[in-house]
């Protein structure tokens, strides 16, 4: 592994409503080299989305310990970006105003915002879109503005929360290029929270499958898959072999947890 810049430490939350506690994470530990694409699948209501909010910081963990160059996450930071699975864009503001918001907030001047965001929106392919509203532009362009404003805090680690499942089936290929040339580019650290495990195996060099709740490890999985990937190889045998892999890994947990209450992630 390359220098680790992200250590989850025997992680475990647990929420209470109307006195009964429920478990959701139980004993999570991994870590994440710099750079590295890692991403997270497992059956719905494994977790996978509170892991996420707790290393964001946004939730805070019952027991345990997530890292960050070695210092405890006590909340969140620059240091971390969270992309959502809705676009979350103001829609009252264009597209470029959406991507400058960060640096607005951290006090950047406009003309020094301005030329790094329009620099941003150039990068993930929507140059000549920055006075456009979020209603006049395609969910998959929105969901380049929200990468970009993302990326325009220049944080180390990005966290995506299933970025593109609101997407058509086309688009989302598209994105998922997309993600990976803006990756290549950039080169941070992303942890990317998904249900299609063909887009695991396609996007990571890593995917964590998770068991239903309370959500843990099973298998951590390398995707010894050459870079630079073409959507072509989703149809060789090396890659379906992979699929058919963690869908097996994944199979008995989608079963048990389709026959328990739904729950975030």
């Amino acid at each position: 592994m390359t220098d680790p810049i992200l250590s989850v430490e025997q992680v475990t939350k647990q929420f209470v409503k109307d006195g009964k506690s429920t478990e959701v994470l139980g004993q999570i530990s991994f870590t994440v080299g710099r750079g590295e694409f890692v991403a997270l699948v497992g059956p719905s209501g494994c977790g996978k989305t509170t892991l996420l909010r707790i290393i964001a910081g946004l939730v805070a963990a019952s027991s345990g310990a997530v890292r960050v160059n070695g210092r405890v996450v006590s909340g969140p930071g620059p240091d971390r970006a969270m992309v959502f699975q809705q676009d979350s864009l103001f829609p009252w503001r264009t597209v470029l105003q959406n991507v400058r918001f960060g640096l607005e907030v951290r006090g950047v001047g406009r003309r020094q915002a301005d030329a790094l965001c329009l620099g941003l929106l150039e990068r993930v392919g929507l140059g000549g879109f920055g006075s456009y509203y979020p209603h006049e532009v395609s969910g998959g362009m929105r969901q380049r503005v929200n990468l970009a404003r993302a990326l325009a805090v220049d944080p180390e680690i990005l966290l995506m929360d299933e970025p593109f499942a609101a997407l058509d089936a086309q688009t989302r290929e598209l994105m998922q290029m997309e993600l990976l040339r803006i990756w290549s580019d950039a080169r941070k650290t992303v942890i990317f929270v998904t249900h299609q495990i063909d887009e695991a195996c396609y996007l990571a060099d890593r995917v964590l499958v998770m068991a239903s709740r309370p959500g843990r490890i099973v298998e951590d999985i390398p995707i010894d898959i050459p870079r630079p990937r073409p959507l072509q190889v989703k149809r060789t045998g090396e890659f379906g072999r992979y699929v058919d892999h963690i869908w097996g890994l994944l199979e008995k947990e989608v079963r048990r947890a389709a026959l328990t209450v739904p729950s975030e992630g």
